[in-house]
């Protein structure tokens, strides 16, 4: 799909990942909806790149419903659609003095697996009502994973199952739409340089850093924004997650 003309939708897009991804997919001809918790962040974004930016819970579908309307009107009806919304809590399963975290894991899941599931959902439907593109196409959805799906480190058990069922709907989600003409593809991104990571302590970034192989350093968002780009402007990419890494491997913890 040539991105050219157009429209693209990502939520979490007001930082990290997703604003990376915002910038880029505009300066590639999108038009570019912003779904976002941070209203400003949104709006900041959307205004740099002339795009439209909505405030909202991805977690709650009939918000996510809304907010893809409120697009539709104001751009038009999304061809890709981009989830990197997400929050990476930790917390062991069951903690000192026999704490529990189920809080921890309802949170996780209902943003991170949630909110995928609300955009792709909500997309797809649009998508589908659409007339097709050259070759039968009608859209492109890219969900965020993580290596943890992979690589869960201790603390990570509800951010690993969120990330690792974001994966695992790839491909039945890809085998569904496939007679839409929708592809759906999931990124899996190692350790990136995102907010995520701004409140860690420079001697530890370093510790992580040294256990990427090459390149020995953090991911750049904007290659982050390359994959997407190369995911919808290739045809027979679909049905499968792409680590995104630096050949980096978790350690346990």
């Amino acid at each position: 799909m040539n991105l050219d003309g157009q429209i693209a939708v990502i939520s979490g897009a007001a930082s990290g990942l997703g604003a990376a991804t915002a910038h880029h997919l505009a300066k590639l001809g999108a038009r570019v909806g912003i779904l976002d918790f941070d209203g400003e962040g949104a709006k900041r974004v959307a205004k740099e790149i002339n795009g439209y930016a909505v405030q909202l819970d991805i977690s709650d579908e009939a918000a996510v419903d809304a907010g893809l309307s409120e697009i539709e009107t104001n751009l038009g009806t999304p061809r890709v659609a981009v989830s990197c919304a997400g929050v990476g809590t930790a917390a062991r399963i069951v903690g000192r003095e026999g704490k529990t975290s189920f809080d921890v894991f309802q949170r996780t899941l209902s943003v991170n697996l949630f909110g995928t599931y609300n955009l792709m959902t909500h997309a797809a439907k649009r998508m589908m009502e659409s007339e097709s593109l050259g070759g039968g196409e009608r859209g492109v959805i890219i969900n965020t994973s993580s290596v943890a799906f992979e690589d869960g480190q201790l603390g990570q058990a509800a951010y690993a199952a969120s990330k690792g069922a974001v994966a695992s709907m790839c491909l039945p989600a890809a085998r569904e739409f496939a007679r839409a003409g929708i592809r759906v593809m999931s990124i899996a991104p190692g350790l990136f340089h995102t907010p995520m990571m701004d409140g860690i302590p420079e001697d530890v970034t370093a510790e992580i850093t040294a256990n990427i192989p090459f390149p020995p350093r953090l991911g750049d968002p904007h290659e982050y924004a390359l994959l997407v780009e190369q995911i919808v402007v290739n045809p027979f990419l679909n049905g499968t997650t792409i680590r995104l890494d630096g050949a980096v491997r978790l350690p346990p913890r």
